[in-house]
């Protein structure tokens, strides 16, 4: 006898499960704990199957029959429902975006944090959208060309190299566990605009770092933004790793900041002396984000940060699009710091976080060198306070001192 809503709703539990028929092979199970099962028997190559339909009653009794009665269309045709089934779902597991994805969730704690929501943010933006859906191994060179086309039609050639690469990594991860072939990005590189120049521009020439500092101390955006993009000159660190700066991380009695591992590209933690023009620049914004966790937060959400693209906007509106990056700090504070001030060159690439290794060939740790590096980045400080008022500075000379 064909199922109804009213005797559905009456059935009860038992103590083991048993089935209900509504015809053509659809029948209804119910459970000891009261879920009620759609199930579609049928035969195929002579043996008896079974299928799921779903549940009771987040699929009704209409639509239940309407999956059987598509079943059975399917049994007709000569194609086995189930077998049917799990070729859509593998099909579906081996999409780009769920690829992707499972390659992020492998890598993605290796990475710094700004890095990995750089690289998660690019794919969900720039590629998903048009080539998520598709199954990995029918994406073909031409689609990722033509997709990575739209970025490069923006402006933005470098992003649009550093997505390719990213999809090819995406590839490499997939063809070692078994769900491609080949990597389509390989013959791209010649197919794809030339950068025609470096994606960091900086300015190494003192006068206009003056003019550049004053025109900081005169941006009318807001108060987070400007002490962001005051302080990046007299740190220097990179873009990404300013704008996460928490004030746990902030020891004002001994005038640093102590960068932990996760947040540095090469995974090594970091100390910043800060210079007593870097303290009263954090004291500024003190007031305004001293009860939250970060130095610089998002106006619109506090427990996040702001974006370094803000930084690179604001250096925008101050009239530096083609002459200035937020990252181009560092380029200026490592080649004024050798040229003009005549600091030591491995001191300097201890504080730009690069790897830097002794005469036995052994890596210098976080605290190594810390007085010199003190020193310098006062006095790093002083002279770019007197490039904005317009004072000529005297390189130093190195001494026999600086150890």
């Amino acid at each position: 006898m064909a199922l109804t809503d009213t005797k559905i709703k009456s059935l009860k539990p038992g103590e083991k499960p048993y089935k209900v028929s509504d015809g053509n092979g659809l029948v209804l199970i119910v459970t000891p704990n009261s879920s009620l099962w759609w199930r579609q028997r049928y035969f195929f190559d002579g043996k008896e199957k079974m299928i799921s339909l779903g549940t009771y009653p987040e699929v009704t009794l209409a639509s239940a029959r309407k999956k059987s009665a598509e079943s059975r269309e399917l049994i007709a045709a000569g194609v086995d429902p189930s077998a049917k089934r799990q070729t859509e779902k593998r099909e579906n597991v081996d999409t780009f975006e769920a690829v992707f994805y499972e390659w992020f969730a492998k890598n993605n704690s290796n990475w710094v944090v700004e890095h990995a929501r750089i690289i998660k943010r690019s794919i969900e933006k720039n590629i998903i959208p048009y080539l998520g859906n598709i199954p990995i191994t029918k994406i073909e060179p031409k689609d990722i060309l033509k997709t990575i086309q739209l970025v490069e039609n923006r402006g933005s050639v470098v992003t649009g190299r550093k997505i390719k690469n990213i999809i090819s990594q995406v590839y490499r991860f997939a063809i070692a566990s078994g769900n491609a072939v080949y990597d389509p990005t390989s013959s791209l590189s010649d197919a794809l605009r030339k950068p025609t120049h470096s994606n960091f521009h900086a300015i190494t020439d003192p006068k206009p770092l003056g003019i550049l500092l004053k025109a900081i101390d005169g941006y009318q955006g807001g108060i987070v933004v400007k002490t962001a993009l005051q302080l990046q000159p007299h740190v220097f660190l990179r873009p990404g790793t300013l704008s996460s700066i928490e004030w746990g991380e902030i020891d004002f009695d001994n005038a640093i900041i102590e960068i932990p591992a996760e947040k540095m590209k090469k995974n090594e933690p970091l100390i910043v002396p800060l210079s007593r023009q870097s303290i009263e620049i954090l004291r500024t914004v003190q007031p305004l984000t001293g009860r939250g966790k970060f130095v610089f937060p998002n106006s619109f959400d506090e427990k996040k940060t702001i974006s370094h693209s803000s930084l690179t906007v604001a250096l925008n509106i101050l009239g530096y699009k083609d002459s200035v990056n937020p990252h181009g700090f560092r380029a200026t504070a490592r080649t004024l710091l050798d040229e003009v001030l005549q600091f030591r060159p491995d001191i300097i690439e201890m504080q730009l976080a690069h790897k830097v290794k002794d005469f036995c060939g052994r890596s210098y740790n976080r605290t190594q060198h810390l007085p010199e590096r003190r020193k310098m980045m006062q006095t790093w400080s002083d002279y770019l306070d007197g490039l904005k008022s317009g004072a000529k500075v005297i390189p130093c000379r190195r001494t026999g001192t600086m150890d």
